[in-house]
């Protein structure tokens, strides 16, 4: 017996569009899916500890710049094109582009003790809180 498919031209755009139209993006350039680098932030004993999935990067071409309270991320991938003479290419996935997020701690971080370590993907900052200068009360003369 036959399986019977009808066929919808409109069907998965549809879905697509109502799945998460205001949350994300749907597409970058050329069609591309927009690729988004997911963090984790937790705050314990006098720092903060941030954990960023970057998968396919190399350390070299990552970036991450601190100034105050803001922390900026970002990575770029370079894809080799490997393409071999009466070879072509019919389906590819991979992403290369440039990806990047900033955010804010609601407090300064120490520049000078923060620590950064790359592994598997997964990009860990250790960001020790600036301890905060006792304010001085002024005599008046």
């Amino acid at each position: 017996m036959a399986n019977i498919t009808r066929y919808d031209p409109f069907g998965d755009v549809l879905d697509d569009l109502m799945k998460g139209f205001f949350v994300r993006p749907l597409t970058a350039e050329e069609g591309e899916p927009v690729r988004r680098m997911k963090i984790d932030v937790s705050e314990a004993n006098g720092e903060f500890k941030v954990t960023a999935e970057i998968p396919g990067v190399k350390k070299e071409d990552i970036s991450v710049d601190i100034d105050g309270d803001l922390v900026s991320i970002s990575a770029e991938t370079r894809g080799e094109k490997e393409t071999k003479e009466g070879e072509r290419v019919v389906h590819r996935e991979r992403h290369f582009g440039k990806v990047s997020r900033a955010f804010r701690l609601g407090q300064e971080v120490d520049q000078a003790k923060s620590e950064a370590k790359y592994s598997d993907g997964v990009l860990q900052l250790v960001l020790p809180k600036k301890s905060a200068v006792a304010a001085k009360r002024l005599s008046i003369q």
